[in-house]
Parts: C-alpha cells; structure tokens; sequence
C-alpha cells in the first residue's frame, strides 16, 4: 500500500510533500495489484489489517497528523482506534483502485448525485473542470464518468504526476489515462486542448506547493493555505466549474456528489483576485462539509494548517 501521504512542508525539515520519500514502489503496487486481481477483493481486504497497523505503528508524523485533523472534524480527542479507521479507509481506496483501473466498476455500489450537471456542463461547450481534493476515490468518479461517455484527464503536480503513472503501469500496463503534468511551459496548452476536445478535466485543490499562489481560508476552525493555481487555470480558460467528491463508504460502497460550482463562461465585473479569493473560501467550505459528513475519507496526513 502506499504510504499515507505526509504532505505540505514540514516546520522542522523544510520538506514538503513532493520531495517526501515513498516507502513502497512500483514493485510494491505491482504486488498489492497482483494480490487484488489473483486473490480477489475479500482475501485481500484481510491484508489490509495487518498493513495498516505497520504503518500505525511506524509512521510517526503521519498518525499525529491524523489524530490531528480528525480531533477538529469530530469535535473530540480523536484516538488509536480513530487513526486507525483512517488509517483503514485510506487503503480500502487504494486497494480499491487496482479494480477500478481495470474496468471493474460492476465490483461496486455507486451511488451518483448531480451526474446530471457533469453531463450539462460538457454539453455546453468545450469541456469542463472537476475541481476535487484528496478525499476519497478520484478513481471511481473516473470509472464512473467513463460508463456514461466521458472523458476525463487530470491534471496534477509533476512528481505527483511521475507516481501517478508508475502506479498505473503497476496496476494495468494498458491503460491509457491522460495525465497532465502542471509546473512545464506547455502545461496550460495542454490542459486547454483536452478541453477543446471536449474532454472533462480534474484538479485537486487541497495541497500547496513551496512558492505556489495561494490564499489562506477558514477550515475545521482555523485558516490554512489552499492553492489559487486550478481556479486561475480555470478562469484564464473560461470554463465552468464543478465540484467532485467521491466518498468510500464501507464494504463496496461509493457515494459521488458533484456540485455547480462557477462558470467562467460569463463575463464578471468582480476583481479576479478578489473573486478568487471568495471562491477558494467556498471551496474550503464544502470541502470542510464534506470532511464532517465522511471524516475518514481526508487524506492528507500532513499538519494542514502549518
């Protein structure tokens, strides 16, 4: 399993999420891939126990992260037990993935809210943005998007980007997903020629990077940093927006919520980095409802709000 992620930059080290070591690699995702596809889901949901009580007991930053953000989503000192829930529901998504990425979707109880506006939203013209976080599956909203004719790409950090791809060439060398890396010259070309195709793009917008724009915005009772990059993408391309959310709720069961979010299509007479500004602190918003309605679901096992 990969690690849980031990993200944004750390106070002592310096470090931030995309210079972290990993402790598995390509050979471990290959494995766990093996496991998932030989054994089947039920033999391998077992492992999982044993997985995560390793990293419970090894990864130090991240299981103080953990308790952390869950002590402020629960309203209550969250412990071992919690982290472990945690812990438990991140690995069922990456376990999970290996079945998804092999056109497994039938495996799984989706429950879809709001497809609809997807489905309006790449109607109305060239392609649309999904503006999502590190909660829950991307994965099964792309599974899902695909049984009902969609397209979608994604767009993430480079070295983000690097191990997304290995990790896809570990699970299923075929598949063929379109990634695009940001941070290159020809990022914002490529993101505007997926959208001319009509394709729907996804970026996620809980995670900073050392010199990245960013704004600071109420979440889970105090303010942390939140990346202004995927809604300046956003608007330089005039797109509309939406939110996606897809949360694992136990078992075999996924619920994805997707919500109108902005529409850049229309001219705004707002100052764009004030308007910018007033979006992110909305966007921090649903996504604190969404870590109060599936608390487990946040991955980011980072001090967020440093």
């Amino acid at each position: 399993m990969p690690r849980p992620a031990e993200s944004g930059v750390d106070q002592a080290t310096g470090r931030e999420w995309t210079a972290e070591p990993e402790r598995s690699n390509k050979l471990a995702l290959g494995f766990m891939g093996w496991v998932a596809m030989s054994l089947g889901r039920s033999a391998a949901r077992l492992l999982l126990y044993p997985i995560c009580l390793y990293f419970l007991a090894f990864s130090r930053r991240a299981r103080s992260a953990s308790r952390q953000y869950l002590s402020k989503v629960l309203g209550r000192a969250a412990g071992v037990g919690d982290s472990f829930r945690h812990y438990h529901t991140f690995a069922s998504v990456i376990l999970d993935r290996a079945y998804l990425l092999n056109d497994q979707l039938e495996r799984f109880d989706v429950e879809l809210h709001g497809a609809g506006i997807i489905d309006e939203l790449a109607a109305s013209g060239p392609g649309c943005v999904l503006l999502g976080s590190h909660m829950g599956s991307f994965e099964i909203l792309r599974a899902a998007g695909k049984a009902r004719g969609l397209s979608i790409s994604m767009v993430m950090y480079e070295e983000n980007a690097r191990k997304m791809r290995e990790a896809l060439e570990a699970i299923n060398p075929n598949l063929h997903m379109g990634i695009i890396a940001l941070g290159r010259v020809d990022s914002i070309l490529k993101v505007e020629a997926a959208l001319a195709r009509g394709e729907v793009v996804g970026m996620l917008a809980d995670r900073t990077i050392r010199g990245g724009a960013a704004v600071r915005c109420r979440f889970l009772g105090e303010e942390a940093a939140f990346p202004t990059g995927p809604i300046r993408v956003a608007a330089m391309l005039k797109r509309p927006v939406a939110l996606m959310f897809g949360l694992y709720r136990g078992g075999n069961r996924y619920e994805i919520r997707v919500e109108r979010f902005a529409d850049f299509t229309r001219a705004s007479g707002e100052d764009r980095d004030r308007l910018i500004e007033r979006l992110m602190q909305s966007y921090a918003e649903r996504l604190e409802h969404y870590c109060r309605l599936a608390p487990y679901n946040w991955f980011n096992f980072y001090d967020f709000w440093r």
